[in-house]
């Protein structure tokens, strides 16, 4: 099996994973998990929904829906703001993106819809 064809590492995500017998192993971080276990992983992510339950991908659009205050600033962001090319992320705040007059945060994706 060529190495583009192996799941990358779930640790430091390197390509250079290889197999050993029923296991994947990276030998960047040493880590080693089972062909069984990355199977369950791919199929148990679940996909991040917007405010009304469409499915939010890289560099979507999405609108926010209401005023959101920055944490640790007097700005808020306006409901109506578009944010273009969005990353998504685990975690609470699942949206990575850069907002003009702002900059770069966090989003959670209950607070927007796609554009």
């Amino acid at each position: 099996m060529s190495s583009s064809s192996l799941p990358r590492c779930p640790q430091c995500t390197s390509e250079f994973t290889y197999e050993d017998g029923n296991l994947y192993i990276c030998p960047e971080c040493a880590h080693g998990w089972s062909k069984d276990a990355s199977a369950e992983e791919a199929e148990s992510k679940q996909a991040i929904r917007d405010a009304v339950g469409n499915e939010l991908q890289d560099d979507d659009t999405v609108t926010v829906i209401k005023d959101l205050k920055v944490k640790g600033s007097s700005l808020v962001v306006k409901m109506g703001t578009k944010v273009k090319n969005i990353r998504l992320v685990a975690g609470d705040h699942d949206i990575d993106c850069k907002i003009d007059g702002i900059g770069a945060m966090q989003l959670k994706s209950q607070f927007v819809k796609k554009a």
